[in-house]
């Protein structure tokens, strides 16, 4: 007996007969049962409802002039200035580590990762405290520096950036290995065998293969540090113009200002906004 002929048959016939046809299946994808979509509904107006007030309540005429202030652009450059030197420093170190754990087999791996991911839910507060009991005057290292080279780590700009490393390198370690990972690492084994060195195999094929990895990593932990709060005030305090970030200056002016606090907000919240969208295309979209 010959097959019917059919324009449901074919490379997606029996699918489409099983499920009921595209239509159907379509339709069990956009369709969500009251159970559902009532709590969703909540979660969504319970994360977009707080930005939503910050928006209506946002001094809007007298913005310029809140903006413009001496103390917010202190803030504001010492932010964007730590923020980067905090992901330069991030990337120096960083990718180094990312592609030992990606690329190298050595007793103990899974907990060399666990501790190098332990800041990203360790409390900032508790990173703070740690930074100062390692290079704190009285540290277990910052004795050292204080002793034989007469550096001074915390309450400076410097303690700033480390303080922003700290808790944003992970960022950028997590997603340079999981690209590692999904790179082939025979390009890297045909390299080698050509006579290249394994830094050179390195620096000429895995990096380009990786680069957007690394990239998007840079940016999630800019991202981090500009917003990074606890551990900052912990190790490096809150001295205007010296070690006042844009967080620190938000809750400060809290306090005095709401309007300025409100503003400051905003600027924090504009650039969180432009990180996802520029990631959109890396991490937002369904295949």
């Amino acid at each position: 007996m010959s097959r019917p002929s059919s324009p449901h048959f074919g490379k997606t016939g029996a699918a489409d007969t099983l499920s009921g046809g595209p239509r159907r299946r379509r339709g069990l994808r956009t369709g969500a049962p009251l159970p559902l979509l009532l709590p969703a509904l909540i979660g969504l107006a319970f994360l977009v409802l707080p930005l939503v007030a910050l928006l209506l309540r946002a001094p809007w005429r007298s913005m310029p002039d809140l903006l413009t202030s001496t103390e917010v652009w202190q803030a504001l450059q010492l932010s964007l200035l730590c923020a980067t030197a905090a992901t330069a420093v991030s990337l120096v170190i960083g990718v180094p580590l990312a592609w030992l754990l990606a690329r190298v087999e050595f007793p103990g791996r899974g907990l060399v990762r666990a501790l190098v991911t332990l800041p990203l839910v360790l409390p900032p507060v508790v990173g703070g405290v740690a930074l100062l009991m390692a290079l704190g005057r009285n540290g277990v290292v910052g004795k050292w520096l204080d002793s034989w080279f007469g550096v001074t780590l915390p309450f400076t700009t410097t303690g700033v950036v480390i303080a922003e490393a700290f808790v944003a390198m992970p960022f950028l370690v997590i997603s340079v290995e999981g690209t590692l990972r999904a790179a082939d690492p025979r390009y890297e084994e045909a390299a080698t065998t050509l006579g290249a060195s394994r830094f050179t195999a390195f620096r000429r094929v895995t990096l380009p293969l990786i680069a957007p990895g690394i990239a998007a990593g840079a940016v999630l932990a800019w991202a981090r540090a500009l917003g990074e709060f606890g551990a900052t005030i912990t190790f490096a305090g809150n001295f205007p113009g010296r070690t006042q970030t844009m967080p620190l200056a938000v809750y400060l002016a809290l306090q005095n200002d709401p309007e300025a606090a409100i503003a400051l907000s905003l600027v924090l919240l504009a650039v969180s906004i432009a990180v996802l969208a520029g990631l959109r295309d890396r991490w937002m979209t369904t295949s």
